[in-house]
């Protein structure tokens, strides 16, 4: 839905704009309707755009279309979803021409993306693990195709395979995915069943709460699963989440305007953030998230805390946490220097260990689009 479904449209429709370094990708239409949609299509035809990328004329799928990932889905669940969108109201609606620039509109050239990075295959289970590990790794590696964004992208747009889960920073949205391999960033080793399986179903759990883009998915995917999927997707996010923690954050801030940082950080922080957060960074989970020990706040990239206090946020409105609790925006309250100080207080204070930020890295978020 969230990339089949235009602002504003009909569902599964398509026609939504995914702006990428290469250019404007304009998803396509998936409802039943014969002429513009998947009307014609059959289950095997379909099978063949999630398992292989390539389109029922056979034409290579441009990687946005997850193949990468849905390959693994077996062909009871394709089908399952084939049936389901063949049951959605059918939608007259051609789809929208890319608007890429050259050379990546010729799509002959998906053909060595494709060597580098497609590894065709349905999921195989690891018989040195238990169903449920198993479940929940073909559910976090397939269908929820989470190292699309939790993996480092390179030039090339692809991901490689021995840095799955390391963390990246999204492209064209502008915020930072964490690193789910080890204590180094998200902390998910560190974290209960109950809190991963929560945070993934309701968007909260006691140790934080989603926004940005994982806003999305939980939204309008993830609330939807069973508590048994996603207690499964947990126990396979804990096993990559154990490690040791990460060595002390560096800065290229000097030590004296990270001293004055710290000095306006703190009054910014008791006039605009502890009436929630507390003035020991506490929080009152799970409404308002905990500051202090909080890994997201203090990874290498200062991103996510930086965006959060510019543009604020909601976590989704889901059936676990039907009126959630949101943070108002500053940037129309604070200037760049009191953004960067108050970001380095909250990532430094309490125990934290993240490095100070400067007011260009404030700067530099300030006008990026609210997605």
């Amino acid at each position: 839905m969230a990339c089949h479904t235009a602002p504003g449209g009909k569902l599964l429709a398509g026609g939504h704009a995914m702006p990428t370094p290469f250019g404007t990708l304009y998803s396509t239409n998936i409802t039943p309707d014969p002429d513009t949609g998947i009307g014609r299509w059959s289950a095997d035809d379909f099978y063949r755009t999630m398992h292989e990328g390539r389109s029922r004329d056979g034409g290579l799928l441009y990687p946005a279309m997850p193949f990468g990932s849905y390959t693994k889905v077996t062909r009871a669940d394709s089908d399952a979803i084939f049936a389901y969108l063949k049951s959605v109201p059918p939608v007259s609606l051609p789809n929208k021409e890319n608007d890429l620039q050259f050379p990546y509109n010729n799509r002959a050239l998906i053909l060595g993306w494709r060597t580098l990075f497609f590894n065709e295959g349905t999921y195989r289970p690891d018989d040195s693990k238990p169903a449920q590990w198993n479940r929940g790794a073909y559910l976090v590696g397939g269908l929820g195709h989470c190292a699309m964004c939790h993996s480092a992208i390179n030039a090339l747009g692809g991901n490689s395979q021995s840095r799955a889960f390391e963390g990246g920073l999204i492209p064209m949205q502008n915020w930072y995915a964490p690193s789910l391999t080890s204590n180094k960033e998200a902390g998910l080793g560190n974290w209960s069943l109950a809190e991963i399986s929560d945070y993934l179903r309701d968007g909260i759990s006691h140790r934080g709460a989603v926004y940005g883009p994982m806003a999305e998915v939980v939204y309008d995917s993830l609330q939807y699963m069973t508590d048994k999927d996603t207690l499964a997707m947990a126990v396979y996010l804990k096993s990559l989440g154990e490690g040791s923690p990460p060595p002390p954050a560096s800065s290229k801030v000097s030590s004296a305007e990270s001293s004055l940082l710290m000095i306006l950080g703190a009054s910014v922080y008791d006039k605009q953030c502890a009436v929630c957060h507390g003035p020991e960074g506490r929080g009152m989970p799970p409404q308002y998230p905990p500051l202090a020990s909080n890994q997201s706040i203090q990874m290498a990239s200062a991103v996510n805390p930086i965006r959060m206090v510019l543009n604020g946020g909601f976590p989704p409105g889901t059936f676990g946490n039907l009126k959630p609790y949101g943070m108002p925006p500053f940037a129309q309250v604070l200037s760049d220097d009191e953004v960067a100080a108050v970001v380095t207080y909250i990532r430094t204070s309490w125990g934290n260990l993240g490095a100070p930020v400067s007011a260009r890295n404030a700067n530099a978020l300030r006008s990026v689009p609210l997605n």
